[in-house]
């Protein structure tokens, strides 16, 4: 009869959501460590080397590297679009003229678009004035945005935030670097955002 040996031991470290692939939608998981034990008559005895981590799904009990959590779940998935868009608009319009009616109400409706129906006027202000005291936060938003946007999608959401800062005109310098960084967090190359600027500033010129 066998009365020692090695034996692997899992503990839980943590909780959260996640996609499983095998349920197919947002499940809750348990972050489980394990390490290796000396042990006699299966009792764990002397610790010894750790032998890696895993998520397991607590609807299905199927197990997961810890890489799963980059993908996003339904919920990131669905708050991304109105918190890049609302970050980005407020960093156009501060970066430009916050007060312009024109630039205001392209910058509402693109936030109502992407599905905060009913964000208004007064929300804006509140917004603004916020970013305006403790900083705009974009790259956190706009990174979360741009694992979900193929190319072609990045360059739309681009190019309508270059529009609210041409609702009053011209782009100004300050503008013009806003929407660099716009591009640069939603992962587009320098010449890539020149491109989408200049075509949409040409496009905005000819109607």
């Amino acid at each position: 009869m066998l009365i020692f040996g090695l034996r692997v031991c899992f503990r839980t470290i943590g909780h959260g959501q996640f996609h499983c692939q095998r349920c197919g939608g947002d499940r809750q998981y348990r972050h489980r460590a394990g390490r290796r034990w000396f042990h006699v008559f299966y009792i764990p005895l002397v610790r010894l080397d750790r032998v890696g981590e895993h998520l397991q799904c607590m609807t299905c009990g199927g197990r997961y590297r810890t890489g799963v959590l980059a993908v996003p779940t339904a919920a990131q998935m669905e708050a991304a679009l109105p918190a890049g868009t609302l970050a980005a608009a407020t960093c156009m319009l501060l970066a430009g003229d916050p007060a312009s009616g024109p630039a205001r109400r392209r910058a509402v409706d693109a936030v109502r678009s992407a599905g905060m129906a009913g964000y208004d006027e007064t929300a804006l202000e509140k917004d603004l004035i916020q970013s305006a005291v403790r900083g705009t936060d974009i790259a956190g938003p706009l990174n979360a945005l741009a694992a979900q946007l193929a190319v072609p999608a990045r360059e739309w959401f681009l190019a309508d935030v270059v529009r609210i800062g041409l609702a009053d005109g011209q782009l100004s310098d300050d503008e013009r670097l806003a929407a660099r960084q716009v591009a640069a967090n939603l992962g587009l190359t320098a010449a890539h955002a020149y491109g989408v600027i200049t075509m949409t500033e040409e496009g905005a010129t000819a109607e």
